[in-house]
């Protein structure tokens, strides 16, 4: 009896220690993420090398080009040693109904990176400034967008620098699913120089190009809040009516008070009419 006991108490431990643990497997990485992970798949374990060029698979097992992975202000080449301010935004995927919205994960071969509303991750103790992933902070961003500064390798023939971006569009219920949406930009700038300087900077993006516009906060006023404006704006109906009955009122005094093809007109009108054929006056 004792024993039953005793092992009817490890089990219920062990059941309540699996439940302690199942949030911390199944949250999401709104700290950020970066470099190599192991993901439990649909067919099997696999072997991240690195997220930000194998993309989010413990939300979604394949990329969906629904969400807009937008890098603005991006030069057609760089130069050496020069740095770059560039921004990431993210649009579409699902609404955001929980803190968190949305995250990324990036990586770039040459040069460095560095941001005020991003980091660069601890690899293997060592801080990358290759890569940046969002923060815990900026994770909850309404926009779904961050600033970024790249600075472009300071010796030149250094060659092509490859950027790998993946973003991850999420309902912000901090658990990965099929409603969240991720998808990838990969883009290369060659060195450059004041030529490819001269040209500015364009506009890069991964996805289907049909973006939505976003729902406006409010459909309206309500009346009883506008107090002045809406009193303004009656008298401002009334003061137009005004006018137009004046202008009514005028036209009907001429046609009807002084024309001389009137057939109602008084006598007084008509005899003043027979005078001025006349010539007497």
């Amino acid at each position: 009896m004792l024993k039953t006991t005793q092992t009817s108490r490890i089990g219920l431990l062990t059941l309540v220690g699996l439940l302690l643990l199942f949030p911390t497997l199944a949250s999401s990485y709104h700290g950020g993420i970066a470099g190599s992970h192991t993901h439990q798949g649909s067919t099997g374990t696999v072997e991240i090398d690195d997220v930000a060029k194998s993309g989010c698979l413990c939300h979604n097992e394949v990329a969906d080009n629904s969400v807009q992975v937008v890098v603005d202000h991006a030069p057609y080449a760089y130069e050496p040693g020069q740095t770059y301010d560039l921004r990431l935004q993210l649009i579409g995927g699902p609404p955001a109904t929980g803190t968190y919205t949305a995250g990324f994960s990036m990586r770039v071969t040459l040069g460095e990176l560095s941001s005020d509303m991003a980091q660069n991750p601890e690899i293997d103790g060592a801080v990358d400034l290759q890569a940046l992933t969002h923060t815990e902070a900026s994770s909850a961003t309404s926009d779904r967008a961050w600033d970024f500064v790249w600075t472009a390798p300071a010796d030149a023939g250094e060659g092509v620098a490859y950027f790998y971006i993946v973003g991850n569009s999420v309902n912000g219920d901090q658990v990965p699913g099929v409603e969240d949406r991720w998808n990838q930009l990969n883009f290369g700038l060659n060195e450059g120089d004041e030529t490819s300087a001269a040209m500015g900077t364009r506009t890069l993006f991964a996805g289907d190009g049909e973006v939505a516009p976003p729902e406006p906060d409010h459909h309206g006023v309500d009346l009883h809040h506008m107090g002045a404006k809406l009193r303004a704006h009656w008298l401002g109906l009334l003061g137009f009516g005004a006018v137009l009955g004046v202008v009514a009122f005028a036209g009907l005094l001429l046609r009807y008070g002084f024309s001389t093809s009137y057939k109602g007109r008084s006598n007084q009108l008509r005899l003043r009419y027979k005078l001025m054929r006349r010539g007497d006056q």
